[in-house]
């Protein structure tokens, strides 16, 4: 079995120079019969024809390379000595490798050069005229036929490649939006509550001498927004070890227009000067809801880490025809630094959020010093996953 794997190797790579071996074999024992059927022995026009065919046979070697000069050199045989088979390879090869305008000339130089030898040499005009078309267009088909089957052949690979290479990038751009979703739903769940618990810190370290009842208060806070942290982190990495996940499904449980105020709650209790305006209706649609949420709750973020003490207005307001507007606008912050890092991702992908939702957003500075962002989102047709729909349990 080792034994045939080599002589197949061995096959494969020198297949191509061994038929050009038995091409220019087989032509030129063909040229020694045509030379050697002549009667009364060898003579001029014998050794012409052998001398000519072997030339145009030899030439054969070379007929991937140089198919239009090869082929060329056969025609011309053709009509100075009337040998054929040299010129119908050369014609096949060239087909195999090219049909275009080079090959049609030549096939019909071939033509005319063994319609002329027949008459010059005092055979049936007609008949060759009417048989050349078949000898000729024999080797032209086999040739074209072949390098159509070598075009799909090659077409079908490269198509196969190509397939190959888009699968992979569609699953590395699969993985890559994973990884950013991954990261985004991390930072929503995350940022927040840790901005709180630096809050309820930052009050104690700025004033020690507070007395034990609003230590204690703030250590029960901080302690509480801790392991809610640590609950929603353990069902993210939950969802992250599972092993199947559910297309669109949400990394941790989905929030909604209606936790607005228990979400401004948890900055007040932090300390934060919040106000809460909210105005919507009671069928509010998950999906807006959960934006919603979180374009309150980065905004809020941000204000813990850079706007701390400084007092915060959250307005809501929508319906079923005009949408939902957010604003959320803090005053200039009297402290300067920030209590966390920020890594200026937030509202780059609260940005993207709003926008696949069909919405828009802005952020930035107000006349005043202080920050404002706003966003608008659109409500979308029909009843599809409305909150009033969904059943208070699975909250």
């Amino acid at each position: 079995m080792r034994r045939l794997r080599r002589w197949y190797a061995w096959w494969v790579r020198h297949a191509a120079r061994l038929r050009d071996v038995l091409y220019v074999g087989f032509s030129l024992l063909t040229i020694v019969l045509q030379a050697a059927s002549g009667a009364g022995g060898w003579g001029v026009r014998d050794w012409y024809v052998l001398g000519a065919g072997a030339l145009a046979s030899v030439a054969l070697f070379w007929r991937r390379r140089f198919p239009v000069t090869v082929t060329a050199v056969g025609v011309l045989t053709m009509l100075t000595s009337g040998v054929f088979v040299p010129m119908g390879l050369a014609l096949m090869t060239l087909a195999v490798r090219r049909r275009d305008l080079a090959l049609a000339v030549l096939a019909t130089a071939g033509y005319v050069a063994y319609v002329l030898h027949t008459w010059s040499t005092g055979g049936e005009f007609w008949v060759a005229v009417f048989t050349a078309p078949f000898l000729v267009g024999t080797f032209v088909a086999i040739g074209a036929y072949v390098g159509a089957r070598r075009d799909l052949m090659v077409s079908l690979r490269d198509r196969a490649e190509r397939a190959e290479a888009e699968r992979e990038l569609r699953g590395e751009q699969a993985r890559l939006g994973e990884r950013a979703r991954i990261a985004q739903e991390m930072h929503d769940v995350l940022a927040h509550k840790v901005s709180l618990i630096a809050l309820h810190a930052g009050g104690l370290e700025v004033n020690p001498a507070v007395g034990p009842e609003k230590v204690e208060g703030s250590a029960r806070l901080i302690r509480e927004t801790a392991r809610q942290a640590m609950e929603d982190l353990r069902e993210v990495l939950g969802v992250l070890r599972s092993d199947f996940s559910v297309d669109g499904a949400d990394l941790t449980p989905v929030p909604r227009a209606s936790d607005l105020d228990r979400l401004v709650a948890a900055s007040r209790d932090a300390g934060v000067g919040v106000t809460g305006e909210f105005a919507l209706p009671d069928d509010v649609p998950v999906s807006v809801g959960r934006t919603i949420y979180r374009v309150v709750q980065e905004s809020l973020t941000n204000v813990h880490k850079h706007a701390r003490g400084a007092s915060t207005d959250v307005v809501v307001r929508g319906s079923r025809g005009d949408g939902v507007t957010v604003s959320v606008t803090n005053v200039r912050p009297v402290a300067a630094g920030s209590l966390l890092p920020g890594a200026g991702a937030g509202l780059v992908g609260l940005r993207e959020r709003v926008q696949l939702a069909g919405g828009r957003l802005s952020a930035g500075p107000t006349r005043e010093g202080g920050w404002q962002v706003e966003a608008w989102l659109p409500w979308p047709d029909g009843r599809e996953n409305v909150e009033s729909d969904v059943d208070e349990g699975e909250r």
